[in-house]
C-alpha cells in the first residue's frame, strides 16, 4: 500500500510554482512511497481521490493561489469535501495568500496553510508521511481547534532546488531572482521572499537551459522581479552580471533559440534602463519589447508608495528604449492610497505622453494585497474623469488591461481585511465564499510563482 499520494490542484495560473515542487521533490531521498497527479479541475481532484483513496494512507492535495483568487477557490474546496470529507484526504493551501493569511485559509476549510517559500517544507511534509506535526513552515488547528505555528520555512539559495521539474516534464521561466530590496508598499513578493536578492548562478542556470535544449525546448526566459537587478545585492546595477548571464544561454541555446529578457514574466525598472543595458539585451536576446514598471505619474505618489523612483526615470527609460528599438508596454496602478485628483490627473498626463512616444499602457487598479503594508488601504476606486481618459487610450489602442476586474475584487480584498484584521483591531464577520471571477494582481503573477508554496 502507498504511504502517501500528492494531488496538485493544477491551474495554469499558479503553474509555475507547481512546477519548482515538483523540481524539488526530485531531490528528495526518503524512504516513504509516494505518487504524483495533476488535477485540473474540482471533479478532478475528486476523481483522484475516489480512485487512489484504497491504496493509500494519506491523500494531500496542494493548492496554490493569489489573493483575488481565494474565495473562488474556497467555493471549490466547499464543492469537493462535499464528495469526500475523509480525514485521510488534508488540504494544503500554499502561495503568497496562504503565508499572509493563514487564519482565513484555515476558516475557509484548508486543513494546513503552508507559510513562506514551499520546498524545503513540501519536502519535510513528504518525507513525514505527511504528518505536519513539527514540520518547520506551517499552521494549522489541533484536535481541540487550538492553532498551531511551526515556525519559520527555510529559505535556501536558489541553486539549491531545480527551477521546473524534468522528471514530470513540467517546464517553466527558470527563476533567476528571489525577493526584491525595494519592498513597494503595495506588492507582496518582498514581503513572502524578504527584502533581499538571492539570485540563482550563471553555471546554474546553464545546466538548466541544456536541460531544456535536450527536451526539445529553444525558448528561454526568466522569473524576476526586476531584470536588470540580476547580480545585484543593492539597489545598483551589474551589467557585467547580465551580459555574463545572457550570453551563457545564448551559447547554450545556439542560433536556433531564442533568449528573452526584460519581457513577460518579468520586468525592468526604469532607473535601470540605460543606451548600454539596452544594447545588452538587443545583442543576446530575441525580444523586441520591454515591460517598464512605472505604477504612477505622480511624484507624491511613487514616494508614498517607496517605489525608489521619479517620474522623470520613468520618461527617460521609454524614450531610450524606443530610441533603440524596442516596443515599450509600462505598468501603473491607478487609485493608489491618497492619490488624488490631481495625483491621477498627473498619472493620466504621463499615460498620454508615453503613449505619444509610441508606448502601451498595462493599467491596474490599486488593490489592497494581504502580506503587504497597504493590506489596509482603501480599495482602489477609478473616478469617472480618468475612466473616460483610460478609454480614449484604450480606443487608440494604447491602453489594455484587467482594471475593471481589479477594482471589484479590490473590494473583496479589503473585505477580507476587516475580517481578519491586524492585532488590536476589531473584526467584521464577513462571507468567506463568492463566485467572482479572480485574477492575478499586480505585483504578484507569475513573474514570482517560484516563490508559491
Amino acid at each position: 500500500m502507498r504511504d502517501l499520494l500528492i494531488v496538485l490542484r493544477y491551474r495554469k495560473a499558479v503553474s509555475y510554482g507547481h512546477h519548482v515542487l515538483l523540481g524539488a521533490l526530485e531531490t528528495l531521498s526518503t524512504d516513504i512511497s509516494y505518487d504524483v497527479r495533476f488535477a485540473t479541475t474540482a471533479a478532478e481532484v475528486v476523481d483522484e481521490i475516489r480512485k487512489e483513496l484504497p491504496a493509500t494512507h494519506r491523500v494531500l492535495v496542494l493548492w496554490s493561489f493569489y489573493s483575488p483568487d481565494a474565495l473562488t477557490m474556497a467555493e471549490e474546496l466547499r464543492r469537493i469535501r462535499a464528495e469526500i470529507d475523509d480525514p485521510a484526504v488534508v488540504h494544503v493551501a500554499g502561495g503568497v495568500h496562504a503565508t499572509a493569511e493563514p487564519v482565513q485559509v484555515l476558516d475557509a476549510g484548508w486543513d494546513i496553510a503552508a507559510v513562506g517559500e514551499g520546498e524545503t517544507t513540501l519536502l519535510r511534509l513528504v518525507a513525514a508521511g505527511g504528518d505536519p506535526t513539527g514540520v518547520p513552515g506551517l499552521v494549522y488547528r489541533d484536535g481541540e481547534g487550538g492553532l498551531v505555528r511551526t515556525g519559520r520555512a527555510e529559505r535556501r539559495e536558489l541553486d539549491e532546488y531545480p527551477a521546473f521539474s524534468v522528471r514530470w516534464k513540467r517546464f517553466n521561466p527558470i527563476e533567476i531572482t528571489r525577493g526584491c530590496v525595494y519592498a513597494c508598499r503595495f506588492c507582496q513578493t518582498p514581503f513572502m521572499s524578504s527584502a533581499k536578492f538571492r539570485h540563482r548562478s550563471v553555471e546554474d542556470v546553464k545546466r538548466h537551459v541544456e536541460q531544456m535544449v535536450a527536451h526539445g525546448r529553444r525558448d528561454i526566459r526568466f522569473i524576476t522581479p526586476t531584470s536588470l537587478s540580476y547580480g545585484s545585492r543593492d539597489e545598483n546595477v551589474n551589467l557585467e552580471a547580465v551580459e555574463e548571464l545572457l550570453a551563457t544561454c545564448k551559447s547554450v541555446v545556439g542560433n536556433e533559440g531564442r533568449v528573452f529578457f526584460g519581457s513577460f514574466p518579468s520586468e525592468v525598472r526604469p532607473e535601470h534602463v540605460s543606451v548600454q543595458a539596452l544594447r545588452i539585451i538587443k545583442r543576446y536576446c530575441a525580444n523586441d519589447n520591454l515591460i517598464i514598471g512605472a505604477q504612477s505619474g505622480s511624484t507624491r505618489v511613487l514616494d508614498a508608495a517607496k517605489r525608489g523612483h521619479g517620474v522623470q526615470e520613468v520618461r527617460d527609460a521609454v524614450r531610450l528604449a524606443v530610441q533603440e528599438g524596442f516596443r515599450v508596454n509600462v505598468d501603473m496602478i491607478f487609485g493608489m492610497p491618497g492619490e488624488a485628483s490631481d495625483d491621477a490627473a498627473a498619472s493620466l498626463a504621463l499615460a498620454r505622453e508615453l503613449a505619444d512616444l509610441g508606448a502601451r499602457i498595462h493599467a491596474h487598479t490599486f488593490m489592497p494585497l494581504p502580506g503587504t503594508p497597504w493590506r489596509e488601504a482603501t480599495p482602489g476606486r477609478i473616478d469617472p474623469e480618468t475612466m473616460n481618459a483610460i478609454g480614449e487610450l484604450t480606443g487608440r489602442g494604447a491602453l489594455y488591461g484587467h482594471w475593471e476586474r481589479q477594482q471589484r475584487l479590490a473590494g473583496q480584498l479589503a473585505d477580507t481585511a476587516r475580517a481578519y484584521p491586524r492585532p488590536g483591531k476589531s473584526r467584521t464577520l464577513l462571507p468567506l465564499v463568492s463566485e467572482q471571477e479572480p485574477r492575478p494582481p499586480h505585483g504578484s503573477g507569475d513573474a514570482g510563482a517560484g516563490r508559491e508554496a
